[in-house]
């Protein structure tokens, strides 16, 4: 408790409290189940204790979260006090990651008992209870006869939501408190993200409650158990392997960012824009996270581009040009064998081709650039001119937006151009990357920002990775290569989105 600021303890004791009122009439009620209430909980008990997979004799990985299916069954069968005092067992005994330990047990404890309780109210609102039908030979009270379907379904839904809504509005109050996070951000995105899982959990629980009121009894409901275990032991074997894939691509990011230490940081920078250009573009939210991760790749193949080059500040020669010009096809060499990265190795191989044929490894025009190379080179160039390098300075939003719109048509697809400059006007642009603690917020219509040295110096502090005085660019830093109209192209006299001294585009 020491650790808590005074607002989190004031709050976790308020839930304490609010989980003792609603187990306490348990207690008083002499009309309480209690062999069905002892089983219940020990059954969530059990599961949350289990850590062993029966089928491989492994863990059970991080990610599969409480078995709320035993406690919504118990909103479903029980009075609401009774529901409650079900949740607390499991609570406490869930496995936390983080200290202190027993704070944040206790917090679950009492989380979860308040939002069975007010689940149970919701249910019991609805006349959920006499949508079960059963017996005295599957449970107590009259013989109702069974279950009626598709008006169970009503109830149980209501309580399933209402159990979830609760449970986020507490996660909500505690990461206010606890972390002080803003009020406005601190429930942002929580129901969203928990409604599906919990609204298939309540579903389990109604299949459970009514196998225990049928003539079967608890043994038949104790079967419902086995095949939702086993689906939330494979959903969190996804949620493994998904953290694995995200740290591999981390690690790789990283290395690149110590080996060009001018551009930390850019990786990630250039996948957020991708990501957004995709979302613009109304793609899938598969293929929105195939893109952001060829964004954060695309440069990994400057892994086998010698630093000596990565870090000059002279002129390239035309072979030294040659050589980085090489960084593409070194990355799609890199990643062939990563199976999960799929549309993403043909955007690390064609990020540097132009619609009008110039670029390369290959030299594609228009449609035989991939879709998500397109996105990726618009975003590349973007972040090249809004970074402060060695050799340039940061140029504001609005100014780098112009300039991808002169060069679409030849050198970016123009609906790429297009869906970055619609996003970033409506929600302007706001670099992330996780290996920072500060957060960089440039408007897209910035005022006055034309003349500063770059977003990092606007926000008060030197841009991650970058040098704080740089030099200003060699006359031959950048080589003049031929534009569409015989003369030079945008990445020819050191301004333009390809203006990194390599034709590399950042």
């Amino acid at each position: 408790m020491r650790a808590l600021p005074p607002g989190a303890r004031g709050y976790l004791l308020c839930a304490v409290l609010a989980a003792v009122a609603c187990v306490t009439p348990a207690f008083t009620d002499s009309g309480t189940p209690w062999p069905d209430v002892v089983l219940l909980a020990v059954l969530y008990l059990g599961c949350e204790l289990v850590k062993a997979c029966p089928l491989q004799n492994s863990r059970v990985p991080e990610g599969i979260g409480s078995f709320f299916p035993v406690v919504l069954a118990a909103v479903f069968l029980l009075p609401p006090a009774a529901a409650a005092l079900v949740a607390l067992p499991g609570g406490l005994a869930g496995t936390v990651v983080q200290r202190p330990a027993g704070v944040r047990r206790l917090w679950h404890a009492a989380q979860q008992a308040t939002a069975a309780w007010t689940a149970g109210q919701a249910y019991g609102l609805l006349h959920g209870p006499a949508t079960l039908g059963g017996g005295p030979s599957g449970g107590p009270g009259p013989l109702l006869g069974p279950a009626d379907f598709p008006y169970a379904l009503l109830p149980a839904t209501a309580a399933a939501v209402t159990f979830c809504l609760l449970l986020t509005a507490l996660d909500g109050g505690i990461l206010a408190t606890a972390e002080r996070r803003p009020a406005a951000t601190a429930w942002r995105g929580l129901a969203g993200s928990s409604l599906a899982p919990h609204c298939v959990h309540g579903l389990a629980g109604l299949m459970m409650a009514v196998m225990w009121r049928s003539p079967y009894g608890p043994p038949a409901a104790l079967l419902v158990l086995l095949p939702v275990y086993i689906s939330c032991w494979v959903f969190a074997q996804y949620h493994r392997e998904r953290t694995a894939h995200q740290a591999t691509i981390r690690a790789l990011v990283q290395a690149v960012d110590i080996k060009d230490r001018y551009t930390r940081g850019h990786s990630e920078r250039v996948g957020q824009a991708s990501a957004m250009i995709a979302r613009e573009l109304g793609m899938t939210e598969d293929r929105l996270e195939t893109v952001r991760i060829a964004g954060i790749l695309h440069d990994v193949g400057k892994l086998g581009v010698p630093t000596r080059l990565l870090r000059k500040d002279g002129p390239l020669t035309p072979q030294e040009r040659r050589i980085i010009e090489l960084h593409p096809e070194y990355g799609h060499e890199m990643v062939r064998g990563i199976g999960f990265l799929g549309e993403a190795r043909a955007a690390i191989l064609h990020h540097h081709e132009r619609v009008d044929g110039s670029g390369y490894p290959y030299g594609l025009t228009g449609e035989q650039i991939p879709v998500l190379a397109r996105v990726v080179a618009v975003a590349d160039a973007f972040d090249a001119m809004t970074s402060t390098r060695s050799y340039s300075r940061a140029r504001p939003v609005p100014v780098a937006l112009a300039e991808l719109e002169r060069c679409a048509g030849a050198q970016f697809d123009p609906s790429m151009v297009r869906a970055l400059t619609d996003a970033i006007g409506r929600t302007g642009w706001h670099p992330v990357v996780t290996s920072d603690e500060d957060l960089q917020v440039i408007p897209a219509g910035a005022p006055g920002a034309e003349r500063g040295p770059g977003p990092a110096v606007l926000a008060g502090m030197p841009e991650q990775g970058t040098r704080p005085h740089a030099p200003a660019p060699p006359p031959d830093r950048v080589p003049a290569v031929p534009g569409p109209g015989g003369g030079t192209g945008s990445d020819a006299d050191g301004t333009g989105p390809d203006a990194d001294g390599t034709g590399a585009g950042g």
